[in-house]
């Protein structure tokens, strides 16, 4: 059992801030957890000003959508830091699932934690580290999406949900307090089932561009043991993907 304070104890405590504007909720998270932040602090802005999304890339910031960030404190016994991207996409699968009608729209995983509907991105994670402290950036379209060059985008709106930031951060903060102690109470295998549950099927066609700039393509394989991506070449062979950003084809 957590001990006061962990992450049990956060689904009916969590500690939430909330700010008109910001830079970044992840910065501001990061600056906190340097200055001593317990886990389990949730920081959510209306508009951020400098949002950004995985590899540097701006994450377009308009009132209305859910922006916000939550501070984990590593410990020794804990799976290694960079499955809790498969902890952050279970838990806004959860979420927002709560919103939207099931059947075939139902959101789905990309790997490791984007959310999609239809092939459209509905929301996305980013994690980043400082010391034993990782802060996780959750952003959900609920109002608005972006317009990208070759990345479609949707939104609760558009879907027929309406749901606002300040009510859908409960139910994400609750979601994610509880994967999280899964995560550390029954390790990385309970996560990974359940995402490779809602995530999309075996077989998927997927185009992958490496850190490096080396594109890929092959089919969805499932996840590796330590929740990487395996990929089948056109070949035969197997890639096994630590780092990559990936395209449903």
């Amino acid at each position: 059992m957590d001990a006061p304070g962990g992450a049990l104890d956060l689904l009916t405590h969590p500690v939430v801030r909330t700010v008109a504007e910001t830079g970044s909720t992840n910065t501001d998270l990061l600056a906190l957890a340097r200055a001593g932040a317990a886990e389990g602090i949730w920081l959510r802005a209306e508009r951020q000003l400098a949002g950004r999304g995985r590899q540097g890339r701006d994450w377009a910031s308009p009132p209305g959508n859910l922006y916000a960030s939550t501070l984990v404190r590593l410990r020794a016994p804990d799976p290694p830091a960079a499955t809790l991207a498969l902890v952050a996409g279970v838990a806004v699968q959860e979420a927002v699932a709560a919103y939207l009608p099931a059947g075939p729209a139902a959101p789905r995983i990309k790997w490791p934690n984007d959310l999609l509907v239809g092939g459209a991105k509905l929301s996305g994670v980013l994690l980043e580290r400082e010391g034993d402290a990782v802060v996780c950036g959750l952003g959900v379209n609920l109002t608005s999406h972006p317009d990208l060059p070759g990345r479609p985008a949707t939104d609760l709106a558009t879907l027929g949900a309406t749901v606002a930031a300040a009510d859908l951060l409960p139910t994400l903060a609750d979601a994610f307090a509880r994967w999280l102690a899964r995560w550390r109470g029954e390790g990385l295998a309970a996560v990974a089932a359940c995402w490779s549950e809602r995530a999309h099927p075996r077989g998927t066609a997927l185009g992958v561009r490496l850190p490096d700039g080396t594109e890929l393509d092959g089919l969805f394989e499932g996840l590796a043991p330590d929740g990487a991506l395996n990929l089948r070449l056109a070949g035969g062979d197997r890639r096994v993907i630590h780092a990559a950003d990936v395209f449903l084809i």
